[in-house]
């Protein structure tokens, strides 16, 4: 896997979310209370860019359906998706922020 920069920590405000690009990947990044978290911008459900959901707390629901996941895992919290979508590890050193890819 490649350690790949995203952007840095004061681009992106405690309890939202941005649609970012890694390598060949679109994420969505997420921080929550300082800590950093990486999913597939895509809902399973039919690809709802997740990067543009409703955060509260630790979960985003997604623009289109309404699906809910987890986002410190990408599990599914909500229907109508019923699979995870993939999570990626988050670094930050020096105000920088990178993912795993």
């Amino acid at each position: 896997m490649a350690l790949v920069k995203i952007t840095t920590v004061g681009e992106l405000v405690p309890g939202k979310a941005k649609v970012v690009q890694a390598a060949d990947k679109v994420l969505a990044l997420f921080n929550l209370g300082g800590t950093f978290y990486a999913l597939d911008n895509g809902c399973t459900h039919v690809g709802g860019p997740l990067g543009e959901g409703h955060v509260q707390e630790n979960v985003v629901t997604c623009p289109w359906h309404g699906s809910r996941f987890d986002i410190t895992s990408g599990q599914v919290v909500g229907p109508p998706a019923r699979r995870p979508v993939a999570a990626y590890p988050v670094q930050v050193r020096d105000g920088e922020v990178f993912v795993e890819v």
